[in-house]
């Protein structure tokens, strides 16, 4: 069974029991684990806001938070077979789950602020090597005047490559994007430069 998307709109209030009352958390959990999808969603009404309340604290940021409520959820429901009640009640292995999601959260972070430093220091690098080399300089205007052609996705990838000297891997880490998005970006953006190259010929920028 594929996990259904959780959000509020489409959450019932709650689950019910035969009877009509609201299901305890133990029958809630029981439920949950057997893949029982309306007690997946009575699980997100029940104990979402305290995910979302962990999240934000942890993270500092809303929309980082939503993003990790739904992770979290998401992760439960494919690991439901992991969870033991004998262990502790059902809202505490989904803090547990908002934890390590948190860390995950701010280790990308972390990962995303590193690059970006490493982006500033290998331009600041190649800023000093075309005072030092000025038939690179002609490169570079050259090289430059042709991505500025190229459809945007195409030259932001290009530019971390052939400025920034980033790995494939590294740009799709940096910019959020799948790794195939990031290849096929760079694939295409070096045909139509190659080819451009072919046909016309590297053309400068004019100088008025």
């Amino acid at each position: 069974m594929t996990a259904p998307q959780v959000t509020e709109r489409t959450l019932p209030s709650t689950a019910a029991s035969p009877s009509g009352e609201p299901l305890a958390d133990d029958e809630l959990a029981t439920g949950f684990v057997r893949g029982d999808e309306v007690c997946l969603a009575a699980a997100y009404h029940r104990w979402g806001a305290l995910v979302h309340t962990l999240a934000s604290r942890g993270l500092g940021d809303a929309r980082e938070a939503e993003d990790v409520t739904q992770t979290v959820f998401l992760a439960a429901w494919r690991g439901r077979s992991g969870y033991r009640p004998e262990r502790g009640p059902l809202s505490a292995w989904l803090v547990g789950i908002t934890r390590r999601k948190i860390a995950d959260a701010l280790s990308a972070r972390t990962r995303r602020a590193d690059l970006v430093a490493a982006v500033g220091a290998r331009l600041s690098v190649a800023a000093d090597d075309r005072h030092a080399r000025p038939d690179a300089v002609l490169d570079r205007v050259v090289l430059t005047h042709e991505l500025a052609r190229l459809p945007a996705p195409q030259r932001h990838v290009l530019t971390l490559a052939f400025y920034a000297d980033l790995t494939q891997n590294q740009i799709a880490e940096l910019t959020g994007w799948p790794l195939g998005t990031v290849k096929s970006h760079a694939r295409r953006g070096l045909h139509r430069l190659s080819r451009r190259v072919r046909d016309e010929g590297p053309r400068a920028p004019v100088v008025e």
